[in-house]
């Protein structure tokens, strides 16, 4: 079904399964998967013994041990369970901008992710989200469920304001089981940390990803120009100097560092992705690189 996409190429999907997704830590999931989880169970994979108690099962118990040391032992083992991946993309006005738009780049970036984290059995689910949370998707498994992963991807158009704050934590609330959430946006929202926080907070592993046009990194435009605010609609008149461009240039490497710091403090991994970077380096390279994807 994945190969009726509009989002990736086919032969780029073939390439994502030879992939999967990272998670640093133990989560509590539903059904056997190919991940560890915090409870002991009946896996293939040995974790301890503890002593036999009336009405275990029996054939659990170590009768190697038991022909050594006359005691009853039973072996237990680490459950393997589905790992809970949430993929965040800010679908705020301020994204559609650029070519490719940072909204389209964003879309493509959730669509690689979910794709690897349904193909390698994980549940999937996520939300596009403004001045208040979106379209959104409860958990999914499984490869039969792509293409309705990428209908949602492909349901919203970016409008309207940024509120972090809001939808992160109203996201955090509605979502019942922690796992990797996956926040992709430009940042620009003065709370997005306490977006973010909500998350850290219910003890999700958080990555963001900013994602950030080349004409807003460095742009090249000089003289008279009338900005305007994509989401209020607020406009100044302003010229545009070649010293007024480097201190922009300091004042967004400033801005970028800012996000790449508080992340750090938190523990949070954190990757910039310009879109004119090659997609398909951005998700075999640096993703790998960044520590979300192996």
């Amino acid at each position: 079904m994945a190969e009726n996409s509009t989002l990736l190429e086919p032969e780029f999907l073939r390439k994502l399964e030879q992939l999967s997704l990272v998670n640093k830590r133990a989560f509590a999931g539903q059904l056997k998967g190919e991940r560890k989880s915090t409870r002991r169970g009946t896996s293939v994979e040995f974790a301890d013994f503890r002593n036999y108690t009336l009405g275990d099962d029996l054939r659990y118990v170590d009768w190697n041990t038991f022909a050594r040391l006359e005691r009853l032992f039973l072996k237990l083992f680490v459950e393997e369970e589905d790992l809970h991946v949430y993929m965040l993309v800010d679908g705020s006005q301020s994204m559609n901008f650029g070519s490719p738009t940072k909204f389209d780049y964003s879309r493509r970036i959730a669509a690689a992710l979910g794709y690897i984290g349904l193909a390698n059995q994980d549940r999937v689910g996520g939300a596009i989200f403004a001045e208040r949370l979106g379209n959104y998707l409860p958990p999914v498994r499984g490869r039969g469920q792509v293409m309705s992963y990428f209908r949602f991807l492909d349901q919203t158009q970016p409008g309207g304001k940024t509120s972090f704050a809001a939808s992160l934590k109203e996201y955090a609330l509605r979502t019942r089981r922690p796992g990797v959430a996956v926040l992709i946006s430009d940042f620009m929202d003065p709370d997005w940390a306490a977006g973010m926080m909500a998350l850290l907070q219910r003890r999700f592993q958080v990555t963001a990803i900013q994602v950030l046009d080349r004409a807003e990194l460095d742009p090249r435009l000089l003289g008279d120009l009338r900005l305007v605010d994509s989401e209020t609609g607020e406009q100044r008149e302003i010229t545009v100097s070649a010293a007024l461009l480097k201190d922009y240039q300091r004042t967004v490497q400033e801005f970028c560092g800012g996000v790449q710091d508080t992340c750090r403090k938190y523990g949070v991994d954190y990757l910039l992705a310009p879109t004119d970077q090659p997609f398909e380096d951005l998700i075999l390279k640096w993703l790998r690189r960044a520590g979300l994807l192996r």
